[in-house]
């Protein structure tokens, strides 16, 4: 059993309770690879802002277990020597399971460290998303590890979480979910959606430069649901804005991307100043990603060497976590 008060990270609970009374948002920022974690802690390093590491099914057998726990380490170790350098505060950091499906995960997560847990039971019916989730719960809340629920299902494609149509969270069913579970936070679906094709043009109008804007959040839901769980942390999965930028880039250096449409950005600053706490941010990460290593070998072709081309990738990285810690999330300075 790894406790991870001993690797330094913290839980949810002061996080969120901060942000509910803040008006702001805890970046949630998934990462598959060291340069998008470098990038991720400095970029909240340098902002002052706390932070989510997420980490999916998918990423933790990929990064293995055993390695990740340390780079999680790493990171907390890396986080205090940028606030040191720069005369700023340090800043707190959650490890998180996003999209767990089993109790059988959740646990392992639970006992490798982790700090915070998703159970993902969405997929069931209602009543057996009760029972799995309060079972997560009960193990979870013996090691002060703190558990998201989800009440809801998101459209699009999220590695091992697929679904072709979204399920709107009914406000009415919230109350006896927190009270039957025990949950510490809960994900609600509202109109995000997984992935970077987020919608279809047909569901989109265009502005006056032609360009898609997609239908406005479900904010009528968000607000029923904080009437009916007052001052209670609400998560928002499929977050990402799809920057219209990255996806050029990717097509002018080979790519093939299309019908990439994101959350506006303005939308989801609205929903920051609710209670909704956490915005979970995956695929804006990989597409500036893509988009750089893509511009790097295409301008210089006889490059070989790793660090030349995952570097310009991480610091656009670093300058869009940034902006998001910002000017999206309003968690800059909120260490």
């Amino acid at each position: 059993m790894v406790s991870y008060k001993d690797l330094g990270l913290v839980n949810t609970k002061e996080m969120f309770a901060k942000a509910i009374k803040g008006g702001y948002a805890v970046p949630a920022y998934n990462f598959n690879n060291m340069e998008q974690l470098q990038a991720i802690i400095t970029a909240c390093a340098e902002t002052e802002s706390p932070v989510i590491l997420q980490v999916s099914k998918g990423a933790r057998e990929y990064a293995n277990q055993t390695l990740l726990r340390y780079m999680a380490q790493g990171a907390v170790a890396m986080s205090k020597e940028i606030a040191k350098a720069r005369g700023l505060k340090a800043i707190p950091i959650t490890l998180h399971l996003d999209h767990g499906d089993t109790f059988e995960l959740c646990r392992s997560c639970v006992d490798n460290g982790f700090s915070s847990v998703m159970i993902d039971g969405s997929s069931h019916s209602y009543d057996e998303n009760i029972i799995l989730t309060k079972n997560v719960v009960e193990y979870a809340h013996k090691y002060d590890v703190t558990v998201e629920g989800e009440l809801g299902v998101l459209a699009g494609i999220e590695e091992h979480v697929v679904s072709s149509v979204t399920h709107y969270t009914k406000p009415e069913e919230v109350q006896d979910f927190v009270s039957r579970t025990g949950v510490d936070s809960l994900a609600i679906s509202i109109g995000t959606s997984h992935g970077a094709n987020k919608f279809k043009p047909e569901q989109c109008t265009r502005n006056k430069d032609g360009i898609l804007v997609p239908p406005e959040l479900r904010f009528d839901i968000l607000e029923e649901v904080e009437k009916r769980l007052p001052g209670f942390p609400i998560v928002l999965h499929g977050s990402s804005s799809v920057a219209i930028e990255a996806v050029k880039l990717i097509n002018q250096y080979g790519g093939r991307m299309k019908d990439t449409i994101g959350i506006p950005e303005e939308q989801l600053r609205k929903a920051a100043k609710s209670a909704v706490c956490k915005i979970n941010i995956d695929s804006d990460g990989r597409l500036w990603m893509t988009a750089l290593i893509r511009k790097t070998l295409a301008d210089k072709p006889s490059e070989f060497d790793p660090r030349k081309y995952l570097g310009p990738a991480r610091q656009a990285l670093i300058e869009m976590y940034k902006q998001k810690n910002t000017n999206v999330l309003g968690s800059a300075g909120k260490a």
